[in-house]
């Protein structure tokens, strides 16, 4: 997690408050899970049900930091944690346990 980092970047302006649930899939780049606006009773609703359905499958989810100059994110582990002004949260698989040990 990267919290704590400070980035320079100035606030976004945006009018609308859509976020996008994206999922990686290798070698297919990014699959769009769910669209909505915050702002909006209904959307938000199908937004997090989104957001624990990939939760319970075992995924993580991620915040891109925009504006560090680098790729970083922020974990984020319930709807809440997301930043209101959020465009994406980008949805990954947990690593597996590594190689096996040889021998085994």
């Amino acid at each position: 997690m990267l919290r704590g980092l400070a980035c320079s970047a100035p606030p976004s302006v945006c009018h609308n408050r859509s976020v996008r649930l994206l999922r990686l899939k290798p070698g297919h780049g990014e699959i769009v899970l769910a669209e909505g606006d915050v702002s909006v009773p209904e959307q938000e609703r199908a937004l997090i049900e989104a957001f624990k359905r990939e939760l319970d499958a075992g995924m993580w989810a991620a915040v891109p930091l925009d504006g560090c100059g680098r790729r970083q994110a922020e974990l984020v582990k319930s709807f809440e944690e997301v930043p209101r002004e959020a465009e994406r949260v980008i949805f990954f698989p947990r690593a597996a346990g590594g190689a096996p040990l040889r021998g085994e």
